[in-house]
């Protein structure tokens, strides 16, 4: 099946902007601008927010109050229906999650451009599946364009949880797990398309078992970061500085640590590899990205950095899984599951 140069140009499109809503939502939680918009979708009930409090009205932080109030109460339930009582009674239980912040221009501009590029992603997704049902309708591609519609519906109804629940720790972590599904499906969209034989990378048995060796501890190692992430705002809250993180982060700062050095030492061995015998630009390019994920991993953990350098790792780490996983379906017999 041919496919429109505009086709193949659109989902190569949403793959950026997708990336673009990861990089806007480290950037948003390094700013502290989670919360810059109480409600979702929109942003202080207005689709344009407002740029100084005095276009809103004086008992503002109460109605926000009231309405994630009514937000945790039946997200509440809903955990507590699906087994997860604890968690449920610990979202019923924590009434600092009521309290509103005042406003703050700069930090509900930052969550809105977040949520902007939330909404083209939203759009090529949509757009996506529509091109595919009115003329392709290939039964492969009609299932995952649809799936990937349903999960970033998901994601989107999960942002709202988000905001509701006051940026709880383990909902930021789902929420970085859905993303990271979305742009899975999304770049296996993308081979699917413009799958030619001469594309086709052939290597050896060892090769493609180093590379799904570093595909799944990278995905490991993006879940033990989140985990590190909510650990180190917990400490930060509660007044430790950086000379104590390391000591206090316990087991998985560790665990990930470790394995970053373990994902070097495979890809080393995987470019040499590469060098000998499959000479693929997507190992290369999944070395000096790992590198420069280390770089600013190092930086995270012994150097006063910016905050930016938190969305570098992040960035790394997300295109290095990409890269892996494309490289994974490039080698593939078949070019496809």
């Amino acid at each position: 099946m041919n496919f429109s140069k505009n086709f193949i140009r659109l989902n190569w499109i949403t793959l950026v902007f997708i990336y673009l809503v990861v990089v806007a939502g480290s950037f948003v939680r390094i700013t502290g601008s989670g919360m810059g918009c109480p409600d979702w979708p929109k942003c202080f009930g207005q689709w344009i927010p407002p740029a100084t409090d005095a276009n809103l009205p004086a008992d503002y932080k109460d109605i926000y109050s009231m309405k994630r109030e009514k937000k945790i109460v039946k997200f509440a339930n809903f955990l507590g229906k699906i087994g997860f009582e604890k968690e449920a009674n610990q979202l019923r239980n924590d009434k600092s999650l009521l309290i509103e912040q005042d406003f703050n221009a700069r930090k509900t501009w930052t969550e809105y451009i977040n949520r902007v590029f939330g909404m083209f992603a939203g759009l090529g997704v949509l757009f996506i599946w529509i091109w595919i049902l009115r003329k392709y309708r290939s039964r492969k591609l009609v299932f995952w364009s649809t799936t990937n519609l349903i999960i970033l519906a998901i994601q989107a109804w999960f942002g709202s949880i988000v905001v509701a629940t006051n940026l709880v720790p383990w909902t930021i972590t789902v929420h970085m797990l859905l993303a990271l599904v979305i742009i899975l499906i999304q770049i296996y969209l993308i081979h699917t398309i413009s799958n030619k034989k001469q594309s086709h990378l052939v290597l050896n048995p060892t090769m493609k078992a180093i590379i799904w060796a570093s595909f799944l501890i990278t995905f490991v190692q993006m879940f033990l970061g989140t985990q590190v992430r909510e650990y180190i705002d917990q400490l930060t809250i509660q007044g430790f500085g950086r000379e104590t993180w390391t000591e206090k982060l316990g087991l998985s700062f560790f665990i990930h640590r470790s394995f970053s050095w373990l994902v070097l030492i495979i890809l080393v061995v995987l470019t040499w590899l590469n060098f000998k015998n499959g000479k693929s630009k997507l190992v290369y390019l999944s070395f000096i990205v790992l590198a420069l994920e280390l770089i600013s991993g190092v930086l995270l953990a012994y150097a006063e950095m910016p905050g930016l350098v938190q969305t570098s790792h992040l960035v790394f780490a997300c295109i290095l899984f990409g890269t892996l996983f494309f490289t994974i379906l490039k080698s593939s017999k078949k070019g496809t599951f």
